[in-house]
């Protein structure tokens, strides 16, 4: 919750294109479609369209196709990536998001093909350089997967 003196900056929605010129993820890695709400410096609602299109349902199980939990945790760190970004002013910068720590992972709900997965992450720490975040993958109002994952924001590699 904000006090009365922090002002709140929202913006939203943002469509594809504005997902990529934040995320450096292209098919098949980008795992966010769009997102609906994003609070600067606090937290991020994102959606990601399940679809049977998707390379890994051809393995994952066949005759019973679940999206599988790693995915569903990084749709969620990149949901957190645009969130660092756009908080930090980085867009178009090229500067990367990395992974540094996943804790608590909880897969409650599989995740199958047809559905609308609601990506809500927000802040539980920032710095410049290292953000804590707390994630949850939602189906239809209920929790699919939740986790507290850290992030490092790097450079881009030299050419």
């Amino acid at each position: 919750m904000s006090d009365d003196t922090t002002a709140v900056t929202s913006i939203g929605p943002l469509d594809i294109k504005r997902v990529m010129a934040a995320l450096p993820h292209r098919y098949p890695m980008l795992l966010v479609d769009r997102v609906e709400e994003l609070i600067l410096d606090r937290s991020i609602v994102a959606i990601k369209a399940v679809s049977i299109n998707e390379e890994f349902f051809q393995g994952h199980f066949p005759g019973r196709p679940i999206m599988p939990g790693v995915l569903q945790v990084e749709a969620l760190a990149q949901a957190a990536g645009v969130l660092a970004v756009e908080s930090l002013g980085l867009a178009g910068s090229g500067k990367l998001v990395y992974f540094m720590s996943i804790d608590g992972v909880k897969f409650r709900k599989p995740v199958e093909p047809g559905v609308l997965l609601r990506l809500e992450v927000e802040f539980i720490q920032k710095r410049s350089r290292v953000c804590k975040f707390a994630g949850r993958a939602m189906l239809n109002g209920e929790i699919a997967t939740e986790c507290e994952f850290t992030a490092m924001i790097a450079d881009p590699p030299s050419a």
